[in-house]
């Protein structure tokens, strides 16, 4: 829910009148769109980002927890094979809950989401992958998650309610942001693309969806923003 302005030089926004029907949060991106007869702006689902949202207009809030490392303590068992799995259900809270599911990821398999919660289970027969005390025995799953939560105990709010216009940021510069899917890579220098939630995003959905900008600064555990170049 953040757009920082790190590099614009002296460009300045634009503003148009505002889709009624779009829910935005600074940072996502914006497209025009036809509203009756008239011209509007509202978010973009890829296929033709104008710029940068600079403006809010929603009921809640959301923000990206970003290679959050989480430990799950379990009792374990040796199988057939001489692995290690646990013998029971076992689960740990994450950092944040009202998690969106569709943006939860995470580099082990087969672990179960309570998205209000904001709990993780590994079920019964999942194989232990660290040694959290040093004995030389794994005693737990060990695994780097991301995801997006809503934040809880900030109303939403509309930016542009008294004037009924939207501000954009359309002029190449660099900016930061903490609007993008979590559930991708952002290497240095990738290109990026947007989703169909006006986010940033390296998965580029069809050959129809232009590159946008490019990544100089990839989130990472201490800052969930990703630095780019809006092209």
């Amino acid at each position: 829910m953040v757009l920082r302005l790190l590099q614009i030089g002296n460009a300045l926004p634009y503003s148009y009148p505002v889709d009624s029907s779009s829910i935005f949060q600074p940072g996502q991106m914006a497209q025009l769109k036809l509203f009756g007869q008239d011209i509007v702006a509202g978010l973009s689902d890829g296929l033709a980002p104008l710029g940068i949202i600079d403006d809010a207009r929603s009921n809640v809030f959301t923000k990206p927890a970003w290679d959050e490392i989480v430990v799950i303590p379990c009792v374990g068992v040796k199988d057939a094979y001489d692995r290690w799995i646990s013998v029971a259900d076992a689960s740990k809270n994450l950092q944040e809950a009202y998690v969106m599911p569709s943006s939860f990821v995470a580099d082990y398999d087969n672990l179960i989401l309570n998205p209000v919660n904001g709990i993780i289970t590994a079920p019964a027969g999942s194989l232990l992958n660290y040694d959290s005390t040093g004995s030389g025995k794994p005693d737990s799953i060990k695994t780097i998650v991301n995801y997006v939560y809503n934040v809880p105990n900030l109303p939403g709010e509309d930016t542009t309610l008294g004037s009924g216009r939207m501000t954009i940021w359309f002029t190449r510069g660099i900016y930061a942001t903490d609007q993008f899917d979590t559930t991708q890579e952002y290497p240095l220098n990738a290109a990026l693309f947007v989703n169909e939630n006006g986010q940033l995003t390296t998965r580029q959905a069809t050959p129809n969806h232009p590159a946008v900008a490019i990544c100089l600064a990839p989130p990472s555990a201490l800052t969930a923003f990703i630095d780019f170049i809006f092209l």
